[in-house]
């Protein structure tokens, strides 16, 4: 299917690995002008000839931390009216509750939920006059069905859900949409990290606390990076303009409910 943004300008937070870099991936394969970022310029740098490679897609590679003033200055100096965007950002380590900070906290709400709401902020007035623009904030199952260890993560996580449901109703009329893309459990750094600190709370190994995870997964398995970031690209395409204000789950159907 043709997604109809060929040509587009995309910025895609968080994407030199992971889901972020498989968002890139596909919005490169429908002929986006993508920029990916990392905080790591050599790992980003490398993504970005990666994909260049594969899709022939034009792939500007920014080194920058999204939550920090400069590093959202970088990305929209690099792509100053995007089309797209596509927010992302590690999310807080894993850490008992009896262990998490005031300073952890606010370090979550910071990464999570504020870092979100500046990026789309600066890029959503361009969107409203273009009369075209699609926000995709990665966020997590986990706000649907919290996790231990993730406290700190899946309420700021949430809490982005919440301010951006009234935001998304007000750009509607303009042909401007956003959506979150909830991610279970994918095969990527942050699954292996949580599985480490899985084993050690409950004195196993982490192939033992994986293979526990996907047990409890109907599909029997965990996800597919490219399988999320195809779900990215539809969200981002202009046949989605009648989506807005939704999550889209996608857990192999982990998620033990008929309604969300």
């Amino acid at each position: 299917m043709d997604l109809g943004i060929a040509g587009r300008k995309a910025i895609v937070c968080a994407s030199s690995k992971g889901l972020g870099r498989a968002c890139a991936e596909k919005l490169a394969e429908a002929a986006c002008e993508v920029v990916v970022n990392g905080r790591n310029r050599d790992s980003a740098e490398a993504t970005a000839a990666d994909i260049r490679k594969a899709t022939g897609a034009k792939v500007i590679a920014v080194a920058a931390d999204v939550a920090s003033p400069d590093g959202q200055a970088a990305l929209f100096a690099a792509c100053p009216d995007p089309d797209i965007l596509v927010t992302n950002n590690l999310g807080p380590p894993p850490r008992d509750y009896h262990d998490v900070t005031r300073q952890n906290i606010l370090d979550g709400v910071v990464g999570s939920m504020v870092t979100p709401i500046e990026l789309i902020q600066k890029a959503i007035d361009s969107m409203v006059a273009k009369k075209f623009g699609r926000v995709v904030n990665i966020t997590s199952g986990g706000v649907y069905m919290p996790q231990v260890n993730l406290e700190v993560s899946c309420g700021a996580r949430a809490g982005l859900t919440a301010f951006l449901t009234t935001v998304a109703r007000a750009v509607a009329p303009h042909n401007v949409t956003i959506n979150f893309l909830l991610p279970g459990a994918f095969e990527t750094d942050r699954l292996r990290a949580i599985f480490e600190t899985a084993a050690k709370r409950d004195n196993t190994t982490p192939q033992a606390a994986r293979a526990q995870r996907v047990a409890s997964i109907p599909a029997k398995r965990v996800g597919r990076p490219e399988e999320f970031g195809a779900a990215c690209a539809f969200l981002c395409s202009a046949q989605a303009g009648f989506i807005t204000g939704h999550n889209l789950l996608i857990d192999g159907g982990a998620f033990p409910a008929a309604f969300a």
